[in-house]
């Protein structure tokens, strides 16, 4: 098979068979479609049984997490590229033939679409800051996750290559610092057509069940930072990135009366950054 859909899901049996569907129903056929269950109790496997398409695999696997959720899925797939979907979107039809033929006509090795929002089943406009772009986009990625994966297509050896799985140590932000990483090295194709459906607001939704989500962007910089092939110039914007992510997040510290939490990350954010001078330096 030529592309391997992951979608990774967890009790998401009212949104899954949309997901699969959307994915057999491509005009793009060589496909290989990698259902991972963490632990779902709800209808979910029962629902997939029903299906009889043998491009169609169900992985389950006790509750991990979506990044070991999406690990399981990239070391089962079989296909020359790889594509990722979250059980709550979908794709329209045409989304994979298209993402292709950009990347065969474009040589990038890592793309990804625009998307259409919806809450509540409307349509919602995105706001200036969530515009995607092309290119060498890693200064744009600090600020803000710039890569959604249910857009992204990969070339599977570039994910070989550069071990690019997901973070499992990370419960939130772990597609923020898998895409920093891969930006860090390969710039990011855009096709310029909305062909992934995204819906969002619901309040089973990670964004929406972890709070201080600052935190653990803060976790995935400080990850970058390590890097050995950071180069001196990325270094500053990580660095600024970090110490305006730990200011909002010590802001909303202390104003929950976390006094002892607000002085750790201060501490945490002053010494990678003594850290990264003194490097400077020597």
């Amino acid at each position: 098979m030529y592309v391997s859909i992951i979608i990774p899901t967890f009790n998401r049996a009212g949104f899954i068979c949309r997901a699969v569907d959307s994915v057999l129903k491509q005009s793009f056929e060589d496909t290989q479609l990698i259902v991972v269950d963490d632990g779902s109790r709800d209808d979910t496997r029962r629902l997939l049984s029903k299906y009889n398409d043998k491009r169609l695999r169900y992985i389950y696997q006790e509750n991990r997490g979506v990044s070991a959720a999406r690990n399981t899925g990239l070391d089962a797939a079989k296909g020359r590229y790889v594509a990722f979907l979250d059980s709550d979107d979908f794709w329209l039809k045409h989304k994979l033939r298209q993402q292709l033929f950009f990347m065969s006509r474009t040589g990038f090795r890592i793309s990804q679409t625009f998307e259409i929002w919806t809450r509540g089943g409307k349509r919602v406009n995105q706001g200036l800051k969530h515009q995607k772009s092309a290119g060498w986009i890693f200064e744009k990625s600090l600020r803000m996750c710039m890569i959604s994966p249910s857009c992204v297509m990969m070339d599977k050896d570039l994910i070989r290559e550069g071990k690019y799985y997901f973070d499992e140590k990370l419960p939130a932000c772990e597609d923020y610092e898998l895409w920093l990483r891969v930006t860090l090295e390969h710039p990011v194709g855009l096709v310029p057509l909305a062909l992934t459906v995204k819906h969002g607001g619901r309040s089973d939704q990670l964004s929406r069940k972890i709070t201080g989500l600052d935190l653990w962007r803060i976790y995935a910089l400080k990850q970058i930072l390590e890097q050995k092939n950071l180069p001196a110039d990325k270094r500053e914007g990580v660095l600024s990135a970090l110490q305006e992510k730990a200011g909002l997040y010590i802001s909303g510290c202390l104003k929950r009366g976390k006094e002892e939490e607000a002085l750790r990350i201060k501490e945490l954010a002053l010494q990678l950054s003594g850290q990264q001078r003194a490097a400077e330096r020597s």
